[in-house]
């Protein structure tokens, strides 16, 4: 009786998820969430399928590790088959049953033992399937816990229909830097305190990626690590194919200093040079700069060049700061919070900036923030929980700066 009011109350939620919100990203998101919380399940999926390569690819998933890249053939493993069927699929015993074969998360040393997988069938043909994986207790699903994941599919499927699902399923995207079983440790008393427990996250060229989380949930020393401002205890990093899980303090320097830009909370600007001091400070000491007059001119600064720090705004002179790190002309920029201490407008001002730094340039950003308004306008939401992966999420249809609000 207990169980049947709980999954009674999921399915009201997942409608006013699915009916109520207008945003298809996010309805599909609260959906998902409340059936793997629900069925108190280890991951999640939801899988949308491209016509054109008859390959599916997630757009929403929960769980360990980092698929959104992964696509997986129609037809192929169980999801294929739910998909080319248009008929679900639960599995008790994974290892023993000879549908399985193994899933996209078993890649990133996770065991699948327990599925259900439901089709998301509309009134003319099946679009993908919902993919739930591994109960707590490690016990079978039950029907009436299906029954929920096909209820949430047949809503979800009804909803895409009516508000349309336009996916930029684009399988080209080059990896620029890969995280493996990183985990970090910093010694506390007599022991060690594990801050990072297992990051599986690939980040690719050209895109836009926010790191959301809780404070001390471990997302800022997943950036220190990747930034080479600190060093990871296990596990393997690669920047575009090299190894850099263990650099000399050379390398590091190299690192740094040619290949990452760097924007932080804190401006750091240097009071004594003018904007375009500052700039032209750091291009001195990069491999392949372009001009700082280029880089100012990028973030609108142009008039205000001779400008000392004290006789800019905040926004101004985060704005230098941005300049400084784009002077580099690097492949990635890591931006820790940087706009904790701006006010809404100048913030959207900023996040413009740097929006524009992705769209017009050849550069990766990935940013640390607390505030999930920002994630709206990412290409993807990766949430560190605890130290891991406790999700990543596509944005379909990524907002422009200039609409977010908070």
């Amino acid at each position: 009786m207990e169980n049947d009011k709980r999954y009674t109350k999921a399915t009201y939620e997942i409608m006013e998820h699915l009916l109520n919100v207008e945003d298809i990203d996010e309805a599909l998101t609260l959906a998902l969430q409340t059936i793997v919380k629900t069925l108190d399940a280890k991951a999640g999926v939801v899988w949308y399928l491209d016509k054109k390569s008859e390959r599916l690819h997630s757009v929403f998933h929960i769980g360990p590790g980092d698929i959104s890249n992964t696509s997986i053939e129609k037809g192929m493993g169980v999801e294929g088959v739910v998909t080319e069927t248009g008929k679900t699929i639960a599995i008790a015993d994974a290892e023993n049953d000879p549908r399985f074969s193994p899933t996209v998360f078993d890649d990133q040393g996770f065991k699948t033992k327990t599925m259900v997988c439901v089709p998301l069938n509309n009134a003319r043909e099946t679009i993908g399937c919902i993919e739930i994986i591994n109960s707590s207790d490690g016990k079978p699903f039950e029907e009436k816990e299906v029954e929920l994941c096909e209820h949430m599919a047949n809503l979800a499927a009804f909803t895409i229909d009516e508000k349309g699902l336009d996916v930029d399923l684009d399988e080209d995207k080059k990896v620029l830097l890969s995280l493996r079983d990183i985990t970090k440790e910093y010694p506390s008393g007599d022991g060690f305190l594990q801050v990072l427990k297992g990051i599986n996250l690939d980040v690719f060229e050209h895109e836009f990626v926010v790191v959301l989380g809780e404070s001390g949930c471990g997302k800022s020393t997943m950036m220190n690590i990747i930034g080479g401002m600190d060093y990871l205890t296990s596990g393997t990093l690669t920047i575009e194919g090299r190894d850099y899980s263990h650099p000399s303090d050379a390398q590091l320097t190299a690192f740094r200093r040619e290949y990452v830009g760097f924007i932080f909370q804190s401006y750091n600007l240097m009071p004594n040079l003018s904007a375009i001091e500052n700039v032209r400070f750091i291009s001195e000491i990069a491999k392949d700069p372009i001009s700082p007059e280029d880089a100012i001119a990028k973030v609108g600064l142009s008039e205000r060049a001779d400008n000392y720090p004290s006789q800019l705004s905040g926004g101004q002179q985060q704005r230098v700061s941005i300049a400084r790190a784009l002077v580099k002309n690097p492949r990635l920029i890591l931006a820790d919070e940087p706009t904790a201490a701006l006010d809404l407008n100048t913030s959207r001002e900023v996040l413009s900036v740097i929006q524009e730094i992705v769209r017009k340039n050849n550069t990766t950003v990935m940013m640390v923030t607390h505030n999930p308004e920002i994630g709206k306008m990412a290409d993807r939401v990766v949430r560190v929980s605890n130290g891991r992966i406790a999700s990543i999420k596509r944005n379909l249809h990524p907002l422009d700066a200039k609409e977010l609000s908070w």
